[in-house]
């Protein structure tokens, strides 16, 4: 667990939390289903924010507190369910000790590595910033995926042998599919859309960052990105639009937008170093284009997390 000053604590790895949370060595280096009520949760002022290095779900009850994430509030005063993906800023206020009940699915990345779930997992619009709301689920629903984490538990608690990755990453999947399906049902206006060219550009856009090309080229244009989809301009922003409402350059500043919020609550680098980073040429546009899409300033949204 490594710490820097004002910077939240950084969790890389399920035996690092299994230690932190009193818990005995996982059955899997990679992946662990964590019963709730053996935590026996306590939380200081450096235990307050948290940056997990692997995808969590989990479903909490009998939380008498609030978890932040992004600049939102869930609330647990009933069962809830909620989705972290690697990186993101976790925030918890409490006011004492309590025991929790429910469970907790901790995935590390390499697990899903060479598996297509390591692309579609991103599909899944609930593990973004961009999420307002937890899950909330019937007891019909709860059960269903109750019986789902049994079987991943089961499977990694026997005789490892050559099928049994492929088997858990499965179950992972159809606990995300079916997930997809209740959160759907819950937020429709919030859904997905999973037409090949949105998955295609959402996959561009995440290169074009992760690979530098914005520090080469430039903020990304509507014009770079549909030569690379082979689709004209036009066409592109048209078929955004029927399916998020939004135009090809709302698009990019969404994506630049969730891209800034990771490196300001995950470094130290200042909002000029960042703003340059992103491909601004003047720090002042990247400041002017964070506060008209967030109602905050770059420091104002850093501050918040610290």
């Amino acid at each position: 667990m490594k710490k820097e000053a004002n910077q939240p604590y950084i969790i890389n790895s399920i035996s690092e939390l299994h230690r932190l949370l009193g818990l005995p060595k996982p059955e899997h280096p990679l992946v662990s289903v964590i019963s709730m009520n053996s935590i026996n949760c306590r939380f200081d002022d450096n235990m307050k924010s948290i940056i997990y290095n692997f995808y969590s779900i989990c479903i909490k009850k009998d939380f008498t507190g609030k978890l932040k994430y992004g600049q939102n509030y869930y609330d647990f005063d009933e069962g809830l369910m909620t989705f972290f993906s690697p990186g993101q800023v976790i925030s918890t206020v409490v006011t004492e000790d309590i025991a929790l009940k429910g469970w907790w699915l901790v995935v590390h990345p390499d697990f899903i590595r060479n598996y297509s779930l390591q692309k579609t997992i991103k599909e899944y619009g609930f593990f973004s910033y961009a999420v307002n709301e937890a899950l909330h689920l019937s007891e019909k629903e709860e059960a269903m995926l109750d019986t789902i984490i049994k079987n991943i538990e089961q499977e990694y608690g026997s005789v490892i042998d050559k099928f049994s990755q492929d088997v858990i990453v499965s179950h992972i999947e159809l606990l995300l599919n079916y997930c997809n399906r209740y959160y759907n049902r819950q937020f429709i206006t919030r859904k997905t859309a999973n037409d090949e060219l949105l998955i295609k550009l959402d996959e561009l856009l995440v290169s074009y960052f992760d690979t530098g090309k914005n520090q080469q080229l430039g903020l990304p244009t509507v014009q770079y990105l549909s030569a690379q989809l082979n689709v004209s301009p036009n066409y592109l922003s048209d078929m955004l639009r029927s399916l998020t409402g939004q135009s090809t350059q709302h698009h990019i500043h969404t994506k630049l937008i969730e891209k800034a919020k990771e490196i300001l609550t995950t470094t130290s680098l200042s909002v000029s170093e960042i703003a340059y980073q992103l491909g601004f040429e003047h720090p002042q546009s990247f400041s002017k284009l964070f506060k008209n899409k967030t109602n905050v300033s770059p420091l104002e949204f850093r501050h918040s997390f610290n």
